[in-house]
């Protein structure tokens, strides 16, 4: 099992109250649709000295492992990149996500450290994640 195994317990309203006091220009959610129904959702935030750290999430299972979100990621990498003026992009994964790292080195980002249990999930097990990051030059873009 990985970080949420009973899910968040998030409702819809609690939600979206949290992205209406949230909207500013140093962070952003965007709910990822794909045909009109919501399959997942992105953000970033501004961790200062032109540094972004981005997430990801494909809730619909069936979107996963078909390029979808090495695309999403893709599109909101080069407008950080390129509309933003970010010059570096930071992010961690479970450390056994391998699907997440391959999809993270595909895209140029670097592996800078295993934290070994550095967290416990919803029912106590140790969880072990990955750090990465990624500057522009090293960024290979799939939305092209």
């Amino acid at each position: 099992m990985q970080g949420f195994p009973n899910g968040t317990g998030e409702t819809a309203k609690s939600i979206a109250d949290h992205l209406r006091k949230n909207a500013d220009t140093t962070s952003g959610q965007l709910i990822v649709e794909m045909d009109d129904i919501p399959i997942g959702e992105m953000s970033y935030r501004n961790k200062g000295g032109k540094t972004a750290e981005i997430g990801i999430k494909i809730c619909d299972f069936t979107k996963q492992n078909k390029g979808v979100g090495k695309i999403l990621l893709s599109m909101l990498i080069s407008s950080l990149f390129h509309d933003l003026g970010y010059e570096r992009i930071i992010l961690d994964t479970n450390l056994k996500n391998e699907r997440a790292q391959h999809v993270y080195e595909q895209l140029g980002f670097t592996k800078l450290r295993v934290n070994k249990n550095s967290w416990r999930n919803q029912i106590g097990e140790l969880q072990s994640s990955i750090d990465y990051e990624l500057y522009q030059k090293d960024f290979i873009n799939f939305a092209k």
